[in-house]
């Protein structure tokens, strides 16, 4: 059998006990394509909060970009960061976690000036048993400064870029409204691998107008680019987004479990053994799912499904 290396596995052999992500989302924050730089409305798939349960109700509507000039917001921002890892780790203090990474999860988290992100990832480091980050980015939305400083800090820190691939198709980037093409992603992936900085993509199966064969491209031409790590999704259908108006016309079809399984498993064949899997599949747990219904409360079984058919394939995960 072969074992898939798991970012839980990859934590623990190189620090020797168990680390945990922390989630964290900060007011403030938002995208270039829901502000109007590239595109408005976002993705077609994404409303922010389903994705994050720390989500921060930005009272003050403030948003920044790479071209704010100040921040009023910078010391409410400091409290929630520091606010969100105090709770977090409280939840996860009876499973014994000795060490944790940050998470800048929810919208674009370098999507702002320099000095704002300095004083937010510092922060979060400043906090006791956090030993890196890891920080959900847009390829068209990270500045040299971020970038040379993020290198500095991996010297001594555990640092990981996330960066939404999603698919190398531009006619399907175009579809969900991504607002930047491939060439983008490629480019600031190389650039990130320009400092050593560890690149983690994500790679969606089930997108508008796809096929296997598609899906499966995307996995091959992202691990070709020398990405470290990788989290699968499939496309889920949550109310009040874009996607969700073509799924109740019926012009939008989401992908079945046993189709994303089958995918999932053969793009596992092709992915290079060195490649850190960080997420075989995702969900919602309320009601704002729409379709389809098994990324639905269910997790667990999703998760049986998953690893008997990686099993049957010889994959241990």
């Amino acid at each position: 059998m072969k074992k898939i290396e798991t970012f839980g596995s990859y934590l623990k052999k190189k620090y020797h006990t168990k680390v945990k992500k922390i989630p964290l989302a900060v007011g403030g924050f938002t995208c270039p394509n829901i502000d109007g730089t590239v595109a408005k409305g976002g993705c077609t798939f994404c409303l922010n909060d389903s994705f994050s349960p720390n989500l921060a109700k930005n009272k003050d509507k403030i948003f920044l970009n790479l071209a704010s000039t100040d921040n009023p917001i910078l010391d409410k921002q400091v409290a929630q960061v520091i606010l969100q890892i105090k709770k977090e780790k409280q939840e996860l203090k009876k499973l014994n976690i000795k060490k944790y990474i940050a998470y800048f999860q929810a919208f674009t988290n370098t999507y702002a000036p320099f000095n704002t992100l300095k004083t937010l990832y510092d922060e979060a480091l400043k906090q006791k048993d956090i030993i890196g980050l890891s920080i959900g980015t847009r390829s068209d939305s990270i500045e040299e400064e971020v970038f040379e400083y993020l290198s500095e800090l991996s010297k001594t820190k555990e640092i990981w870029l996330e960066f939404g691939i999603q698919s190398i198709y531009d006619e399907t980037l175009k579809k969900i409204n991504r607002g930047h093409d491939f060439n983008s992603v490629k480019e600031a992936i190389k650039k990130a691998q320009k400092y050593s900085l560890n690149v983690c993509g994500h790679l969606i199966f089930g997108l508008p107008g796809e096929n296997k064969e598609m899906m499966l491209n995307s996995a091959k031409v992202s691990f070709e680019l020398g990405i470290k790590s990788v989290k699968f999704h499939p496309l889920y259908v949550v109310k009040n987004t874009l996607l969700a108006n073509d799924y109740l016309k019926g012009k939008f079809k989401p992908i079945s479990m046993q189709e994303y399984i089958d995918v999932l498993v053969e793009a596992i064949d092709i992915m290079p053994k060195d490649i850190i899997v960080q997420r075989v599949t995702a969900g919602i747990e309320d009601n704002t799912l729409l379709a389809p219904s098994w990324c639905g409360k269910d997790k667990n079984y999703q998760m049986a499904q998953i690893k008997k058919a990686l099993k049957e394939r010889g994959y241990v995960y």
